[in-house]
């Protein structure tokens, strides 16, 4: 029963992961036609999921360059919890 709930955990955060990626990818292409219904739902909600993460990061850690870290530092703090959990 333990390693199922675990394991459901660590399904979570690599769909998390995904989103997080998906954000990321978004930034990338700052011109998509955001008058169209369905990609201003799917850029809305994936700024909804990943901002209450990445923005205390960012608030803490202030882009340098032009390079925001926090995606950076949330993939590796996923990646570290997520080895944790199989430790554990």
């Amino acid at each position: 029963m333990f390693m199922g709930i675990v394991g459901f955990i660590i399904f979570l955060l690599q769909i998390y992961s995904y989103i997080l990626l998906a954000r990321v990818l978004l930034s990338w292409f700052p011109n998509l036609d955001r008058s169209n219904p369905t990609v201003d739902a799917i850029v809305r909600t994936l700024y909804s999921l990943t901002e209450p993460v990445l923005s205390p990061i960012r608030n803490a850690l202030p882009p340098t360059a032009g390079i925001d870290w926090s995606p950076l530092i949330v993939f590796l703090g996923i990646t570290i919890l997520i080895r944790l959990l199989i430790a554990f």
